[in-house]
């Protein structure tokens, strides 16, 4: 994998734009993030991480996790579009006051779910233990962020 660029950098490729701040938008993709992530509660609850459920539980935790960065992007009237947004929302992690540690660690997901998604990658009961300590860790953090005045 290639060091992840700047979000500035996002910018000027045109893969991350500024625009108008969408607060509805963003409060629906915190919804989905909630709705999401107690799903996921409930399935931890009634089974164990095992290799067959872990692409599964990486996949929600991913899409858990992004949710909220998206979130906080439109709340800061940002977006990404096309090849490369995924990466462009991941390096926004920096400008949210993410380590570079944490930085790294989404974009390993994130090029692990992308294999999990187009070319068959199958990922271990390890590997999404360490998946749900990242959530478990950031969700909190990120969801603050993404706090609207109603």
């Amino acid at each position: 994998m290639r060091p992840i660029r700047t979000f500035d950098e996002f910018i000027k490729l045109g893969v991350a734009k500024r625009q108008s701040t969408d607060i509805s938008r963003a409060k629906f993709l915190v919804g989905e993030s909630e709705q999401n992530r107690g799903a996921l509660l409930d399935l931890l609850k009634k089974v164990h991480i095992n290799d067959k459920n872990a692409n599964s539980i990486i996949k929600l935790a991913y899409d858990i996790i992004m949710g909220l960065v998206r979130a906080k992007m439109l709340l800061d009237g940002y977006h990404a579009t096309g090849q490369g947004a995924h990466e462009a929302e991941v390096s926004y992690f920096r400008l949210l006051g993410l380590k570079e540690a944490d930085v790294q660690f989404a974009d390993q997901l994130r090029y692990f779910r992308n294999g999990m998604l187009y070319y068959g990658t199958i990922m271990d009961k390890e590997y999404a233990r360490k998946v749900l300590n990242f959530l478990n860790d950031k969700y909190p953090l990120l969801k603050e962020m993404t706090k609207t005045k109603r």
